[in-house]
């Protein structure tokens, strides 16, 4: 038994098929395709972490950057001024 239920044999007639219809050129250029494909997915998915590794780090330099007091929230009370209280 090979993958799922399809032997050895049939997997290599099913090889043949394709040799015979496609041609090994054909086969081998595609197979270079799929593989230039691949390493370009790879890279760009490395290139993207680096970028978001980037980022965190000029968030943390920011955070870093900022006092106590501008982390803290700002509470603004309204009041009356002199001139509002003097009219009543």
């Amino acid at each position: 038994m090979g993958f799922g239920g399809i032997s050895i044999w049939q997997l290599l007639i099913v090889l043949g098929i394709i040799i015979l219809i496609f041609g090994t050129k054909k086969l081998r250029s595609l197979g270079g395709d799929l593989g230039g494909a691949v390493k370009g997915f790879k890279s760009a998915m490395k290139d993207g972490e680096k970028e978001a590794e980037v980022e965190d780090l000029k968030k943390d330099a920011q955070n870093l950057n900022k006092t106590e007091a501008d982390k803290a929230p700002i509470d603004v009370k309204a009041t009356r001024t002199d001139q509002e209280q003097e009219r009543k």
